[in-house]
């Protein structure tokens, strides 16, 4: 089961938004640096982590 108090919440930082039924975000790992893109249209949605042209995971700065 999934607990809430077990979470880092400083851990991600939302950069981007946009809309509330059509949008995306950009989310960036705290920790790792990593980058995110959540889109989402309606109910259906997705995430993928955000890569360079070489196919590197993109850092944030």
């Amino acid at each position: 089961m999934y607990r809430d108090d077990t979470v880092d919440k400083d851990r991600f930082l939302i950069g981007a938004r946009k809309g509330a039924l059509k949008g995306f975000r950009v989310i960036t790992d705290t920790k790792t640096g990593v980058q995110y893109l959540f889109i989402w249209d309606g109910y259906a949605g997705g995430l993928t982590v955000l890569v360079d042209k070489e196919g590197k995971p993109l850092i944030g700065k």
